[in-house]
């Protein structure tokens, strides 16, 4: 076998394998085991992947899985054999077995729900999980077989991009919306916007009047809420009576996506267009994190949840990525195959 051949032939399966080129390089969603740090799950625009041994080596996650793209990711924080997609195109699927399987888990929603944004999943009810949706929130109480509208009170709009339950109180939510944040006190019953110091009323008739992308909440301080929206970042201490902007430091006002250290929850993660930035005094100031980062637009991002100073980042155009020193250092986790595991890839 000539040397030009060995080249030819290794490079052929990397590409069938989805090893090299840009097949894989713009990560959507990020989920990792509540449990087990081996096990995480991590979608892209072209599939969807899993490792067991802590991203050395990925397999794919296939079968049965709609040909759609999967948009969001849910691992049942109780029951981690049970792991929910959203699609970008039929809405809902279930696995099981820890994504060997999977089936539709749409009864009840509309038919013209086909894209979910997040999964949320009832602190302490084990069958009841929340969806949101492009055409607003769903609820589930028996593990998603069946779901029900939850919007009564968002009269202005109903794509719906994220939700937060307040870990206090679990009949207090948060929706970020195109319009804004909605809030529940009675387990999403009724909905009312709290958009002061957020967005002045007179621009919620226009069109995307303002996309939140994230809400999260501060797991020691009940009433302190983050939102990260297409243009800018805000704190309420006050649950949702008022809004400021906390922006110090920050290099772009576009937020993709907000992370809580839960063992210390001044520590907050800001992923922008322009890398990742943290902040260590609850907002207060901002430095970026983008040590090792290749590129700085960060799509989605992910504690460990039993290691929170490891992180996960996927970006738009370098793949993934993993800090496991609070965001001080990054490096990049190749979404690698079992059968191309280090020892056995070829020297290109």
């Amino acid at each position: 076998m000539t040397k030009m051949f060995r080249i030819f032939l290794a490079c052929l399966i990397l590409v069938l394998t989805n090893a090299c080129g840009r097949q894989s390089d713009t990560i959507v969603a990020i989920a990792p085991h509540p449990r087990n740090p081996d096990i995480i799950y991590v979608a892209t625009n072209e599939s969807l992947y899993k490792t067991r041994d802590g991203g050395a080596t990925w397999g794919k996650v296939t079968t049965d899985l709609s040909s759609f793209r999967v948009l969001t990711l849910g691992v049942d924080p109780r029951s981690p054999s049970n792991v929910f997609v959203g699609t970008m195109g039929d809405a809902v699927y279930k696995s099981p077995d820890g994504g060997q399987s999977w089936s539709p888990y749409n009864a009840g929603l509309k038919e013209h729900v086909s894209v979910v944004n997040q999964f949320v999943f009832h602190p302490t009810d084990p069958d009841t999980i929340y969806v949101a949706t492009t055409v607003g929130i769903f609820r589930s109480k028996d593990g998603g077989r069946l779901w029900l509208e939850r919007m009564h009170g968002m009269k202005e709009v109903h794509y719906v991009v994220t939700i937060a339950v307040d870990p206090h109180n679990s009949d207090v939510m948060y929706a970020g919306t195109t319009g804004g944040v909605y809030k529940t006190t009675d387990g999403t019953a009724n909905w009312q916007l709290v958009n002061n110091g957020l967005i002045p009323k007179e621009k919620l008739d226009a069109a995307m009047a303002l996309g939140v992308n994230s809400v999260v909440m501060d797991p020691a301080r009940p009433g302190t809420v983050y939102a990260g929206t297409t243009n800018g970042l805000f704190k309420t201490i006050d649950a949702g009576a008022s809004w400021k902007r906390i922006e110090k430091g920050l290099a772009d006002t576009y937020i993709s996506v907000l992370l809580v250290d839960p063992l210390a929850p001044d520590v907050v993660y800001a992923g922008t267009r322009r890398g990742v930035h943290k902040t260590i005094d609850a907002g207060e100031n901002w430095t970026g994190s983008n040590d090792g980062l290749t590129t700085l637009n960060i799509r989605a991002m992910a504690l460990s949840p039993r290691e929170p100073q490891t992180i996960f980042a996927g970006t738009n155009g370098s793949g993934l990525f993993r800090s496991v020193n609070g965001g001080k250092t990054w490096t990049a986790v190749p979404l690698i195959p079992a059968a191309l595991r280090p020892a056995q890839q070829p020297k290109v």
